[in-house]
């Protein structure tokens, strides 16, 4: 009788034979043809790959005045295969000036591939960055003790200056996300974090060298492997000019001392930023080394938020310097003509709603509308452009009609500055009206938007760009800091002009306007300089104190320079809007401050404001 059970078994080992055979086949595929472990343990037993890395590009200003150079660093590498218990741990931990639990975290931390995607036994680590050039001298007299650790000789970032820290950034090493997102770079490397350091951080770190060095049985090194022929020298980093006037950035940063905002000054033909002043702000030479972790730790804990580039990133509402905005769409639209005059009754009054004005004549056409920044004037005229004609059909074209042109002035949007981080600021179109009041609204509804209040917000870099474009009649180049990049072209939209959608003629009684209001009306301040100012002033409301706000430029026919400057909780415009542009526009049309100015910039810079211990 056959005997099925054992039948059964000679099927059943046989499958699993095959099943072995498979598994080692499997196996020996992937070790010879897919996977590099074994490739990399022998190259690493016959070579040491030393990577030469290049010297980061420095920064000047736009005088040539050095900002930002490199000092030598030094980082302790660490090939774990070579280095295993050939040393004695106490001794490297004193020798490095670390104690023996930092060195075991260390040592944990490289090990980490989630922390440290790259790392291999065979291959030289990072333990220790940033040595010091007496820590260093210590460790190589007694580096023969310690089989498997190396000397890289690296650079550091130095910053000769306490100014621009928002517009410069810093260097930091690369994070796990940064070597997912960019294969150039490995553990222990750096990168710029942020500013003009992020910006152009491939401008700016050059390439990578490699020295292949071959070595014995024993790891010693015997010399170049074929004499260097594979070898790849660095390609230093380009260098870079900034926009900068160094002088008038640091003008700007005293004035706001004791003071949150922002002065941004630019370069109307050009687009080019002469200053950036975001305050409180910080000194970004506190922000290189080893003290650079505590350093950015301390200053995100700190509620005022000095990290912030409130240039940029700060989201205001630009109160009545966005009038200039509305009288030119006012006269381009045909809803007023220069000679159009509206009632001011100490503010726009009608049907129960009022907005209130201050004290002038009545009733006034536009260009003493925007010189005594007459608040009725501009409500009228979004009230007839909105509601009162047919010319849109609806509220809702209309309204999306005056969208555009503001969105054809640099708003709603980021303008593309060369910094990281911009915000958009808002301007409302019909559908947000229509979200926000399910359909049922008017002019008089948003009537506020016409005085830079209600639901707009910008930027004081928007801000400086308005003033930029009414100084060219129409038109602005999107404003950036980097004026020159070594041996290289800036991105074309830092080159070509971007016409807004008011004709030249309508920016004639704009600049009408605020040269009168230079001579004798909100800004009346600047009446006593030489070089023909123009200027608005704007006060913003808010929940606490008003803020301060201006925005003006220089000399009144082809300026040289546009300012904005934003106080919070500083009061009326001409209370510190109105003098500290002044003072920028003086020092940098001038080149220095006359001992009046520099009094009166001493006096402001003393000034404080009592922001309370609220967080912000």
């Amino acid at each position: 009788m056959k005997d099925y059970g054992l039948e059964y078994r000679k099927y059943v080992v046989g499958a699993v034979a095959a099943l072995i055979v498979t598994i080692y086949i499997a196996r020996l595929f992937t070790l010879q043809l897919t996977s590099d472990d074994y490739k990399k343990n022998a190259d690493s037993n016959a070579f040491l790959k030393k990577i030469d890395y290049p010297s980061r590009g420095i920064i000047t200003d736009r005088q040539g005045r050095l900002m930002v150079y490199n000092q030598p660093s030094y980082d302790i590498m660490i090939v774990e295969n070579e280095a295993k218990d050939r040393f004695d741990t106490l001794e490297l931990c004193q020798t490095l000036n670390i104690s023996r639990e930092d060195f075991l975290r260390r040592i944990e931390t490289m090990r980490d591939r989630n922390k440290n995607p790259g790392y291999s036994r065979y291959t030289q680590q990072l333990l220790l960055s940033q040595l010091s050039d007496q820590d260093f001298s210590y460790f190589q007299e007694k580096a023969y003790r310690f089989p498997g650790f190396y000397v890289q000789r690296r650079s550091i970032r130095q910053y000769e200056y306490p100014y621009a820290a928002h517009v410069l950034g810093d260097v930091a090493e690369v994070s796990p996300a940064d070597i997912e997102a960019d294969d150039y770079y490995q553990p222990g490397d750096y990168i710029g974090k942020l500013g003009v350091e992020r910006f152009y951080e491939r401008q700016l770190r050059g390439e990578k060298g490699v020295e292949i060095l071959l070595r014995d049985a024993h790891g010693r090194i015997q010399g170049r492997y074929m004499n260097g022929q594979l070898d790849r020298k660095p390609v230093p980093g380009k260098n870079l000019t900034l926009s900068i006037d160094l002088d008038l950035q640091a003008l700007g940063e005293r004035l706001l001392e004791g003071k949150i905002g922002s002065i941004v000054a630019i370069e109307p033909q050009t687009g080019e930023v002469l200053c950036m002043v975001s305050s409180p702000g910080y000194d970004p030479r506190i922000m290189v080394g080893r003290q650079r972790s505590q350093s950015h730790r301390l200053l995100g804990q700190d509620p005022w938020k000095p990290l912030l580039n409130r240039s940029i990133m700060g989201q205001y509402p630009p109160g009545s310097t966005f009038k200039t905005t509305q009288g030119l769409t006012f006269l381009s639209e045909g809803i007023i003509t220069p000679q159009t005059p509206y009632p001011c009754y100490r503010g726009f009054v009608f049907k129960g709603l009022r907005v209130g004005c201050h004290g002038h004549g009545s009733p006034l056409p536009l260009v003493p509308a925007i010189s005594t920044s007459c608040n009725g004037f501009f409500c009228w005229g979004l009230y007839y452009m909105l509601g009162k004609t047919s010319k849109y059909g609806n509220v809702q074209t209309a309204m999306n009609r005056w969208r555009d042109y503001m969105v054809s002035m640099g708003f709603g949007y980021p303008l593309g500055i060369d910094l990281p981080g911009e915000k958009r600021g808002l301007i409302p179109n019909a559908q947000f009206y229509d979200n926000a009041y399910r359909g049922s609204w008017s002019g008089l509804t948003i009537i506020s938007i016409a005085i830079g209040q209600g639901e707009v917000n910008a930027t004081p870099l928007q801000i400086a760009n308005l003033g930029a474009t009414i100084a060219n009649r129409g038109w602005f180049i999107t404003p950036h800091v980097v004026r020159e990049i070594e041996n290289d072209t800036l991105d074309s939209i830092y080159t070509q002009p971007r016409h807004t959608m008011a004709p030249e003629w309508a920016y004639d009684y704009i600049v009408k306007g605020m040269r009168s209001a230079a001579l004798g009306g909100t800004c009346k301040g600047l009446a006593g300089y030489d070089f023909t100012p123009c200027g608005k002033t704007g006060t913003a409301q808010n929940r606490g104190h008003d803020h301060s706000v201006f925005m003006g430029f220089a000399p009144m026919d082809s300026a040289r320079i546009a300012v904005a400057v934003y106080v919070e909780n500083g009061g009326w415009g001409a209370t510190y809007g109105v003098p500290i542009g002044g003072l920028i526009m003086e020092q940098y049309l001038k080149g220095h401050l006359s001992e009046a100015s520099e009094r009166k910039a001493t006096e402001i810079q003393n000034r404080r404001i009592n922001y309370g211990s609220g967080d912000r």
